[in-house]
């Protein structure tokens, strides 16, 4: 897997932080020239600083046309991570039409838009690559109080399917990651409360939630050769969640 990203450009979404930051600097160690997006100038400007050679932009994806414009700008690539993403709390009584409209703008519309120009591109440079897209357990297994969150994933999932539906043809494979509670600096405060976290981990057989490296070590598979054969699934990285 090493010699396999050794020059590919690769873009990922959201990179400056947690699962995203972890996904962009393993590719940056393996020699990948890594392109990050971003709506966090602090955190871009952090991360160019700690890796020079990573290259940044910053845009808010939930502008269709401003996104559109800067994804075009950056050339073609080997492939795509699409990990930018937002959850906003709220059961489902509470669940707002602002809410949901931000969730899945985000969540899965920006998907659409980046891959759309990305997929071009590879397609007039006649590039073989692969897109994995960040989902979550949640969209195969309902959540409290995460109404918009279960139904922006449940959506990338069907959207991963459908790229890999109409991307195959042309040697570009499409699969989504499906974690559990991931360990980032965020996911650490989330679930500090014993109360809160044993009745997650009371469902989850491996009796543990996820490590940032254990997500990104499967974003690196489906990216890399090694899953040549692999388009249009949905591979859970949960501990076995899904499984009970």
């Amino acid at each position: 897997m090493d010699k396999y990203f050794k020059g590919k450009r690769i873009l990922v979404t959201g990179g400056c932080q947690g699962i995203g930051r972890g996904i962009a600097v393993e590719l940056w160690r393996l020699g990948a020239n890594v392109v990050v997006i971003s709506n966090q100038p602090d955190n871009l400007e952090k991360l160019k600083k700690e890796y020079p050679s990573i290259e940044i932009a910053c845009v808010d994806l939930l502008d269709w046309n401003k996104t559109r414009e800067l994804v075009n700008t950056l050339g073609a690539f080997d492939g795509l991570v699409n990990n930018a993403g937002v959850v906003i709390l709220e059961p489902f009584f509470e669940c707002s039409p602002e809410s949901f409209d931000k969730t899945i703008a985000l969540n899965v519309r920006a998907i659409l838009n980046i891959s759309q120009i990305v997929a071009k591109k590879m397609i007039d440079n006649n590039i073989k690559g692969s897109f994995v897209n960040i989902s979550s357990q949640a969209s195969k297994a309902a959540l409290k109080d995460h109404t918009s969150y279960c139904a922006s994933k449940s959506a990338v999932d069907s959207l991963t399917r459908t790229m890999a539906l109409e991307l195959g043809p042309h040697g570009i494979r499409a699969n989504s990651v499906n974690p559990t509670a991931v360990m980032t600096d965020l996911g650490r405060k989330v679930w500090s409360e014993p109360a809160k976290s044993q009745e997650m981990l009371s469902k989850i057989p491996l009796g543990r939630f996820g490590e940032v490296e254990e997500v990104v070590n499967t974003v690196l598979f489906l990216l890399s050769d090694s899953a040549s054969m692999i388009t249009g699934a949905h591979l859970p990285v949960d501990g076995g969640f899904l499984a009970t």
